[in-house]
């Protein structure tokens, strides 16, 4: 005897199939959406401590200077210039940027040594949203020092006819 099962719809494979890519999209929208893709700062506390291992970090010794207001965070313009006397005994050994609220929240790491003359650099660096700046300072003898700052990015003024 054969048993019959009455289903009270039938979906196609085309059907079904657009519901399978409709879930994908949906999942991928989910993935790479604002709140998914920029760092928390929780995130960035992550990443000092393990740039640290935990160890103490101490203000002052480090000036961070960015722009207070950026129209566009494509380059924004970062000094970093931490006091050193940059002598054999007494030297920065590296100066890691950590951003709150950029994708990734260590942005960069700088190494230098005692015949890198002066503690301090420029360069440019690509900022996500308004956020605080860290600049962190790695002596060695071990020791952290750290200076901050905070920018804030609004959108760009220009606007593309089309």
């Amino acid at each position: 005897m054969r048993m019959k099962f009455n289903i009270p719809f039938t979906i196609k494979r085309r059907q079904w199939l657009k519901r399978i890519q409709d879930l994908g999209c949906i999942a991928v929208g989910v993935w790479f959406s604002p709140g998914t893709v920029l760092a928390k700062p929780e995130d960035a506390h992550a990443a000092i401590k393990a740039i640290t291992g935990g160890a103490a970090i101490k203000e002052g010794r480090v000036k961070l200077i960015i722009p207070p207001l950026v129209e566009n965070g494509n380059l924004v313009v970062l000094k970093v210039s931490v006091e050193s006397p940059m002598t054999v005994n007494n030297y920065v050994k590296a100066i890691h940027i950590v951003a709150e609220g950029n994708p990734v929240p260590n942005i960069f790491t700088a190494y230098l040594t005692s015949r890198s003359g002066k503690a301090s650099l420029t360069t440019r660096v690509r900022l996500a949203d308004s956020q605080l700046v860290w600049a962190i300072a790695q002596m060695n003898d071990g020791s952290f020092w750290q200076g901050s700052a905070e920018t804030l990015v609004t959108l760009s003024a220009c606007t593309e006819m089309v």
